[in-house]
C-alpha cells in the first residue's frame, strides 16, 4: 500500500489540489497528516481541507498530544521503541489517554523505530534519540519483535523527513522476518527503483512526503513501483 505523509504547517490549498487531483491519487490507500514538530500548526484546517477533496483515510501521525484531532478518521499512537526517552515511550501517551478516548479516533498502536538516514533530522533532533545505525539490522529487528510482543499492532520503521537515504532493503527484511504484523517503511524514498526495492523486502507500507512535496509527479513512479511488484 502506498500512503502519503502531509505536513500541516507547509500545505497550502495549491499543494492539496496538486495532489487530490493528480491523476494517480486513486491508487494512494492512506493520508497521514502531521508531523514532528511540538505545534499544532494548522492540524484542523488541513484536515477540513482534505475532507472537502477525497474520501481517503485520515490518520493522525503526530508530533504532540497537540495535534489529537477528533476530525480525523484514526491515530498512529506512536512509541519510539528505538529510543529510550521515557517521555516518547509512554509519558506522552498518559498525557493522551482521556482526550484520545473521547475523540472517538481509531487507535493504531504503533512501534516506531527511528533509523539512521545519514544526516540529523527533524524526529531525531527532537526526540533526543539515536537512530538505530543501518548496518545492525539485528537491533532493528530485536526492537521491532520486542514492540509486537508488548502489543503493538504496526511496526514504522522511518529514516526521518528529508533523510539522505532510505531504510536499506536487508534491515527491512530482517524486521519482516521476525515479525507478523504490517510494515510501514518511511523517509529518504526519492526514486521508483528505491520504492521497489522497499516494497520487495517487506514493506506493506510505503511513505513518502517530502519527495512530493518536491515534484508531484513522484507519486506516478511510486504507484508504478507498487504495481510492478503486485504483478511480480
Amino acid at each position: 500500500m502506498v500512503a502519503v505523509l502531509i505536513d500541516p504547517d507547509s500545505s497550502e490549498d495549491s499543494q492539496l489540489d496538486a495532489l487530490v487531483f493528480h491523476p494517480h491519487f486513486n491508487q494512494v490507500d492512506f493520508l497521514f497528516v502531521g508531523g514532528s514538530l511540538v505545534t499544532d500548526g494548522n492540524m484542523r484546517s488541513c484536515l477540513a481541507g482534505l475532507k472537502k477533496r477525497t474520501d481517503k483515510p485520515l490518520i493522525i501521525f503526530p508530533g504532540s498530544p497537540n495535534q489529537i484531532d477528533e476530525t480525523a478518521d484514526a491515530i498512529l499512537l506512536l512509541s519510539l521503541i528505538s529510543g529510550r526517552n521515557a517521555d516518547l515511550l509512554i509519558g506522552r501517551h498518559v498525557e493522551s489517554a482521556h482526550k484520545l478516548k473521547r475523540s472517538g479516533l481509531e487507535i493504531l498502536s504503533t512501534g516506531y523505530i527511528l533509523l539512521d538516514g545519514g544526516r540529523t533530522t527533524t524526529v531525531s533532533y527532537i526526540s533526543g534519540t539515536t537512530p538505530i545505525p543501518q548496518d545492525k539490522p539485528g537491533i532493528a529487528a530485536a526492537t521491532a519483535l520486542a514492540g509486537c510482543q508488548l502489543g503493538q499492532q504496526l511496526i514504522y520503521l522511518d529514516c526521518g523527513s528529508g533523510a539522505n537515504q532510505y531504510a536499506s532493503p536487508t534491515l527491512i527484511a530482517a524486521v519482516k522476518n521476525e515479525v507478523h504484523v504490517p510494515v510501514i517503511v518511511g523517509g529518504g524514498i526519492k526514486t521508483k527503483e528505491e520504492a521497489m526495492a522497499v516494497f520487495k523486502a517487506g514493506a506493506d507500507v510505503v511513505v513518502v512526503g517530502n519527495k512530493l512535496e518536491e515534484n508531484p509527479e513522484f507519486l506516478t513512479q511510486l504507484v508504478e513501483a507498487k504495481g510492478s511488484v503486485m504483478t511480480s
